[in-house]
């Protein structure tokens, strides 16, 4: 029979109550029993349908035997079942009067809807008034894991309590910890609660005792205080940071971090973020008026840090008003046209030291600040933008800062022509460059170019002829340095030596322009065939590949250099047009690549358990063209270094990389690395990693996360520098877990700056799953350093070190990031 019965709205009271608090249920639940604190309902539906869909249904009533009549107590027994969309109320007794809104529910009640299920005892209420009381419960959330119970719930209206609750993320049979409150009350209206003598216990010991707290209860935003974040150290000393929200819009929000460094004084955080249709953004900053570091430690700011002795003039501490400011914005002006802004700025160049615990938040010798218009379309892509940079690296100086780009504006388009036959584009470019230091200019760049993409089911050849035109407006302080170097060069003068004005003349050019053809022809094959490697099936390819590239000599030691560099020799540089980065430098070429890849590709699972890559270019004259005007040669007629890199999966659980560079000419090795990874388990992992570039790094990384039992693991890290006889990171820990509480125990030495000072530090974190953490954030330092702690970032790539030029023609200075 069909009913005018509405059930009671017993998720908003319980669901919203003490979960509210809880964490984001992102943890890891294997660990836990298979069964629910309270298992499926054997005579009841699965819940289908949400809330919302569930307000305008009706509710069906069934029962073995009814009784009474319309105007007097209705009596339903035996087997009562109540469904209305995804909920579902059942027990053994219903009493209710439809005159006067009066229940009784008794014996065996249970409760479902789709995101928990509750058993109890009795309830009863009134549902004109919307008066409700259910007695000695107990409920389980199957949204996200967590249980617990109650003496009783009563509800009148928007308002609620929940008297003697309880609640954890744990199986009631091993109830590690639990949150207990007297009496929570809730407003389902304001959407808030009141929490009254909460306690919190580890086990059966109470560990944290809150007489009053408001928490909120659905996801409406709201001001109020957030998580703090609690933390000890020998250089900040206790330290406390209280984040305070602040609900502004619905659209905007902010967030003020008060910060206390007992050793330090303290410190203002602020963040402001907003939302509209078309864009979003944030902008966030800190500001310390006075810092007491600088004084403690005045030789790390007084003293040069590679000879050691007092810097002359005497620098000033930065104690007062140190801070830093990071604006991030983005408005869409349509389906192609977007406009974008990152900035951000430093008080001062041992900010980012002083204030981050790793060279994980400095591993960049500037701050790049960059703001722009973009678009993109089918066949085309362009920008007007601008950036600037700024020196964080107290070990270097002004002159290692690339070039100001202010403004840039590119353009890049390549299009279909003549049918699919030919393919026509230009890549284009128009930058002003600035420095603090040197003279700047302007360069227009422009590379037409057209091709021809023939290609068939095993094969392709796709010639390519181009035209590169660069053009310079050069400021007369650049210009006359050019000079300079040229006249050097020319006259054999030493370089302490000026020539006279009028050998300076002579190479005094204010416009210097190039211009020259590039042709290339890009071939291939593709061969495949059946095979089988110990009974095991696979699709074995064979792809050889020709890459003929020919570009005329033009001298280019009138150019200035704002943003070129040599790039690091690789597999990837045996296919490109150039060897350098940015448009100063164009190399001229006669040269072929000839290069192999073979591939062993499971015919099962189609995953590439082997693939190995061999080539070589063949350089038919010299190339002359580089970076000095001092070296007539850059690349000599020969052969190049070969290039071998290969990948090996033999299981499932292996996975190996090499990568290997052999120079016949000097016959010697210019390149050498090797990554294993051994998966243990579900969870557990071991690296190996090997890297050697011949005269700049030569390093050996270890790292793991070995599973003992299924409570129990150790992790750990040894990156060492076999180059400078220098240990660079070391991380021994300790994790145990259970299905709802896990413990971190991290010890870590490791590099806190270029200048090869060591830093210790022990970080402890207690983690209650589904409610939160007290203590470090142990785990961002972790995946960091153990490539697949987290198994979402198995196949990340780990970043490569830097090289890094002036930008201006000098030497450069080369300072590979200790981070790889």
């Amino acid at each position: 029979m069909r009913k005018p019965f509405r059930l009671l709205p017993l998720s908003l009271c319980i669901a919203f109550a003490l979960p509210a608090v809880a964490a984001e249920d992102s943890q890891n639940w294997d660990l836990c029993p298979i069964g629910d604190a309270i298992p499926a309902f054997g005579d009841a539906p699965a819940p289908t349908g949400t809330a919302e869909q569930r307000i305008e249904q009706p509710t069906d009533i069934e029962g073995d035997q009814l009784e009474g009549q319309e105007a007097s107590d209705t009596l339903v027994q035996g087997n009562v079942q109540l469904r209305r969309g995804d909920q579902f109320l059942g027990t053994d007794k219903l009493t209710y009067n439809s005159e006067t809104g009066q229940y009784v529910a008794e014996g065996s009640v249970r409760y479902q809807d789709s995101g928990m299920r509750i058993v109890a005892q009795r309830a009863e209420g009134n549902q004109e008034q919307d008066s409700h009381r259910i007695s000695d419960l107990q409920y389980q959330l199957t949204e996200r894991r967590g249980n617990g119970g109650a003496d009783r719930i009563e509800l009148h209206g928007e308002q609620g309590a929940l008297i003697g609750s309880t609640y954890s993320t744990c199986d009631p049979s091993q109830r590690a910890w639990e949150l207990r409150a007297k009496r929570i009350d809730i407003d389902t209206e304001e959407g808030m609660g009141v929490a009254r003598n909460a306690t919190l216990r580890i086990g059966k010991v109470p560990v944290l005792y809150v007489p009053w707290f408001m928490f909120p209860i659905d996801d409406r935003r709201r001001t109020g205080l957030l998580y703090p974040a609690i933390s000890l150290s020998g250089r900040n000393g206790f330290d406390w940071k209280q984040p305070i929200y602040l609900n502004l819009a619905p659209n905007y929000d902010a967030t003020i971090t008060p910060r206390i460094m007992s050793k330090r004084g303290a410190l203002l955080g602020g963040e402001f973020r907003w939302l509209y249709e078309q864009g979003q953004g944030q902008v966030s900053g800190t500001w310390m008026p006075t810092d007491k570091l600088p004084e403690d430690e005045s030789f790390r700011y007084l003293n040069n840090p590679v000879t050691n002795q007092p810097i002359v003039p005497t620098p000033s501490l930065p104690t007062d008003n140190r801070g830093q400011v990071t604006l991030s914005a983005l408005h869409n002006f349509g389906p192609q046209w977007h406009a974008r802004a990152n900035l951000g700025w430093i008080s001062d160049t041992h900010y980012l030291e002083d204030f981050s615990n790793s060279l994980f938040g400095q591993s960049s010798y500037n701050l790049r600040s960059e703001m722009g218009l973009f678009g993109r379309g089918r066949y085309w892509d362009a920008g007007l933008m601008a950036d600037k940079y700024q020196l964080t690296d107290y070990t270097l100086t002004e002159r290692n800062l690339p070039f100001d780009r202010l403004p840039r504006l590119y353009a890049r388009w390549a299009q279909p022509i003549v049918g699919n036959w030919l393919e026509a584009g230009i890549d284009a470019e128009a930058v002003r460059f600035d420095h603090e230091v040197f003279d700047g200019g302007s360069r227009l760049d422009l590379k037409p170019y057209v091709s021809m993409p023939l290609e068939g089911g095993a094969w392709f050849v796709r010639p390519k002829l181009a035209w590169r035109y660069t053009g310079y407006q050069l400021d007369r302080g650049l210009a006359d340095s050019v000079a300079r170097d040229r006249a050097r060069d020319a006259f054999g003068l030493p370089p302490d030596v000026d020539p006279s004005p009028a050998q300076l003349a002579q190479f005094r050019d204010t416009a210097p322009t190039r211009s020259l053809p590039i042709t290339s022809v890009d071939a291939g094959l593709y061969f495949d065939r059946d095979t089988s490697v110990r009974g095991e099936r696979y699709l074995h390819t064979l792809e050889p590949r020709l890459y003929y590239l020919r570009a005329p000599y033009r001298d280019q030691g009138g150019l200035p250099l704002f943003d070129t560099a040599p790039m690091t020799f690789s597999w990837g540089q045996l296919f490109r047009d150039n060897r350098f980065t940015g448009a100063d430098r164009q190399t001229d070429a006669n040269q072929l690549t000839l290069a192999l890849t073979t591939r062993l590709i499971s015919e099962d699972d189609g995953r590439e358990r082997l693939s190995a890559s061999f080539g070589q270019i063949r350089y038919f004259d010299d190339s002359r063209v580089n970076l000095s005007v001092a070296d007539d040669v850059a690349v000599e007629r020969g052969k190049s270094a070969w290039v071998a890199d290969m990948t090996v999966a033999p299981s499932d659980r292996w996975t190996i990389n090499a990568a290997y560079q052999w120079d016949p000419k000097f016959r010697r090795e210019d390149l050498a690395s090797l990554r294993a990874r051994y998966l243990i388990g579900d969870a557990g992992i071991v690296n190996l990693g090997y890297r050697y570039r011949r005269d700049l790094l030569e390093q050996a990384d270890f790292s793991f996360l070995y599973p003992i039992s299924a409570n129990w693991s150790v992790v750990g890290r040894y990156y060492y520098s076999i180059l400078d006889r220098k240990e660079l990171e070391t991380i021994a820990g300790l994790q145990w877990e259970s299905c709802c509480l896990a413990v971190r125990v991290v010890s870590r030495r490791y590099l806190r700056n270029r200048t090869g000072d060591l830093n210790d530090s022990l970080q402890v974190e207690f983690e209650l799953k589904g409610l939160g953490s007290a203590g470090q954030n142990t785990e961002r330092v972790l995946r960091r350093a153990i490539l697949g702690y987290d198994r979402d970032d198995l196949y990340l790539v780990p970043p490569s070190s830097v090289q890094r030029t002036n930008n201006v023609g000098d030497q450069a200075d080369n300072v590979p990031d200790p981070i790889l």
